[in-house]
């Protein structure tokens, strides 16, 4: 299948639930992208700084970049002036990092806070704990140029449906006690961004606004410069 028909097999899908497609471009050449762009498709999603960047210079400016990977602190100079969303905020230093940026650039720059549901010691994240110290302490009121406007979180890596179903649970639960605990003005939670090729069916039925997907669309990765 073509990348539009896969576009408009997964838009259909998602349409269902009101949800998202983050189109997950890494490794991709610009070409791929534009055939996307052409289908309709405006949120592609990165995972390394320095290919987003290139690419965000080189693509059409009405595209709504994703940073979806591993972010260090010191790459977000390089995203502050352009990114339309980061989905993997997992620290109190990077957040004052990114609101140290968007003030430079004159931004608010919108974030989710990656949390920590797997069974996997190799995923990022914040614990609950953590989570509700960061979002009730007196440093996160006072980043002003930041909005955090939801969760992101990835599932184990198995086969085993209920363990994705229980992690996906976990978090779309955080979701709704940060939303009735937290009061703060930099908090909007409206988008949950949970799952990806192999697991987003159950992500949309526990409640995903933003699915991250590649190589269903784009086709297997090339690794070759990574």
């Amino acid at each position: 299948m073509s990348i539009s028909n896969n576009l408009e097999k997964y838009r259909e899908i998602l349409n269902k639930y009101k949800a998202r497609l983050i189109a997950v471009s890494k490794t991709k050449p610009n070409a791929d992208l534009l055939q996307a762009y052409e289908a309709g498709q405006r949120d592609f999603g990165e995972n390394k700084v320095q290919e987003l960047a290139a690419k965000a210079e080189a693509l059409p400016k009405d595209i709504r970049w994703h940073m979806i990977g591993h972010l260090q602190r010191n790459k977000v100079k390089y995203l502050a002036p352009f990114v339309h969303l980061i989905h993997s905020v997992d620290s109190q230093r990077l957040l004052n990092e990114i609101n140290k940026q968007a003030v430079k650039n004159e931004r608010v720059i919108d974030c989710l806070l990656q949390v920590f549901i797997a069974a996997e010691e190799t995923k990022f994240g914040f614990s609950e704990e953590e989570l509700f110290g960061l979002l009730n302490s007196p440093e996160f009121e006072a980043l002003k140029n930041i909005r955090i406007v939801g969760l992101m979180g990835m599932a184990t890596n198995t086969d085993n449906q209920n363990q994705i179903r229980g992690e996906f649970a976990l978090l779309k639960n955080l979701e709704q006690k940060i939303k009735s605990e937290i009061l703060s003005s930099n908090v909007a939670m409206q988008e949950l961004s949970m799952g990806m090729t192999s697991d987003y069916e159950v992500a949309l039925e526990e409640g995903s606004t933003m699915v991250r997907i590649g190589s269903a669309i784009f086709g297997a990765r090339n690794y070759a410069n990574h």
